[in-house]
């Protein structure tokens, strides 16, 4: 009964998705970007949300509509700043999922499995999935489901802008700023995408290893000479007037990084100054080029950008793989879970 429940939630999300990607589509084709009050002007006392919403109707009229606004004081709609506790409870490693609004099922599967707070034993983390605002025409009964599913998980950290690929700069930054505010002890923060098959056992114990020193300027998952793409339409397109040098710095790769929470809130720092850019993996790498802080490799083949086939013995050795799908990842995690002993 609970896997047919769990499927028909992943359905209805995939539903819906398709149906928010139709209506982002419409809906990106007519918005324009103005914010309707100039930085001078305090704008009107409502509810937050309604504020937000109405902000990014009229979206800024700037020189090139991948610009963002940042920094910039968006609100965190749903917060919990009690999430890391006390001195005493800092978590050894805070995991921020970037997740979407409609993706109801796909968080919950991820919860069943490696966002699972108590997966690595003797080891505090806490996990938090980072989402922007659904689009207006079903904002108000999304928002509805969300406050269901936060008032019983307690995990979801909502933050005032469209939840859109374009803003995905925005939600790690964001990300970071909660972690400044709420959880600036945690030793480790991992940024990580939702559509991953991650091992946090791994993570913790070989790659971290929380019995010894902590790595002040870590941040580990290399990509180099990388060049920026300037066909319009693609995905990663790049528009030259925003970035016109030929090649990118060192960075880490989007799909999913870990660094020492004191260079998280050294990159934050530096992103207050660099230009902002809405390839968000790129642009942590400009701001770790103005740090002067090189990326550490990380062991060989253990963070895979392409989709591997399940081996229980593989993945025992593996950070994360990528383009993993949800009813995979609950099929397979029962025999990961098993012990190695046959490896």
């Amino acid at each position: 009964m609970r896997w047919q429940l769990m499927v028909k939630a992943l359905s209805v999300s995939a539903f819906m998705g398709l149906l928010l990607l139709l209506v982002n589509q419409q809906w990106g084709s007519w918005i324009s970007s103005m914010d309707p009050w100039p930085s001078s002007q305090k704008a009107p006392s409502e509810d937050p949300l309604v504020l937000s919403s109405r902000k990014f109707e009229w979206e800024t009229q700037t020189p090139h509509p991948l610009e963002l606004r940042y920094p910039y004081s968006y609100p965190f709609l749903i917060n919990h700043p009690d999430k890391c506790g006390g001195l005493r409870d800092a978590p050894f490693l805070l995991i921020l999922v970037m997740s979407k609004p409609q993706d109801v099922g796909i968080r919950q599967v991820i919860r069943q499995t490696w966002g699972n707070e108590t997966l690595v034993p003797g080891v505090v983390i806490r996990c938090l999935f980072v989402l922007g605002l659904p689009p207006p025409l079903f904002a108000q009964k999304l928002q509805d489901l969300l406050a269901e599913e936060d008032k019983e998980h307690g995990d979801l950290l909502q933050v005032g802008f469209l939840d859109t690929y374009r803003n995905l700069t925005l939600k790690v930054l964001m990300g970071l700023e909660w972690m400044a505010q709420y959880c600036p002890t945690a030793q480790y923060v991992l940024k990580v995408d939702s559509d991953v098959f991650l091992n946090p056992t791994f993570l913790v114990q070989q790659i971290l290893q929380p019995n010894r020193p902590l790595k002040l300027n870590f941040i580990t998952h290399i990509f180099r000479n990388s060049v920026p793409l300037w066909m319009q339409g693609h995905k990663w397109y790049m528009p030259p007037e925003l970035y016109p040098q030929n090649m990118y710095p060192e960075y880490c790769a989007g799909l999913g990084y870990v660094m020492s929470g004191s260079l998280a809130l050294r990159i934050l720092t530096e992103a207050q100054r660099v230009k902002v850019i809405h390839l968000e993996d790129v642009f942590v790498g400009l701001c770790l080029q103005q740090l002067k802080v090189k990326p550490t490799p990380s062991p060989p083949n253990t963070f895979l950008i392409f989709w591997r086939k399940y081996d229980h013995c593989t993945f025992h050795q593996l950070v994360l793989v990528h383009h993993f799908q949800h009813q995979e990842l609950l099929r397979i995690w029962p025999d990961f879970l098993r012990a190695t002993t046959s490896c």
